[in-house]
């Protein structure tokens, strides 16, 4: 069974840092897209930033200077560095897997993690 397991959320003042982490496991031979999305009370879940595994990556404008993304091919990994947090940052954090290869001829997209939460007070 393939699964996404996130770590790293909790509560940090404005101006600090957290990182977070997503690991996928499973029989998995690739996975081609990874990304983080967010969601806050009464909003829609919104893309917060994704990379390819070719190391291709995309900010939300909201957070382009302050978040980056990377990942561990090998490890099958993702991390979200957030930087100079603000409270409007403040949401459930979810990891998500596309285009995932699970042998040479089967592959899945859509695969979300169970989601990590991030308070940022002011």
């Amino acid at each position: 069974q393939v699964q996404l397991v996130e770590s790293g959320g909790g509560l940090v003042q404005a101006g600090e840092s957290l990182r977070l982490s997503c690991v996928a496991s499973g029989s998995i031979l690739s996975i081609n897209v990874m990304g983080w999305y967010r969601q806050a009370p009464g909003k829609q879940r919104e893309l917060v930033a994704s990379i390819t595994s070719v190391g291709s990556t995309m900010y939300a404008d909201s957070v382009k200077g302050r978040f980056t993304i990377s990942r561990d091919n090998a490890k099958n990994t993702v991390h979200l560095q957030m930087n100079n947090l603000k409270p409007e940052d403040t949401a459930v954090y979810y990891c998500k897997a596309d285009r995932v290869a699970v042998s040479a001829a089967s592959r899945f997209s859509g695969l979300w993690g169970q989601g990590t939460q991030v308070t940022v007070s002011s």
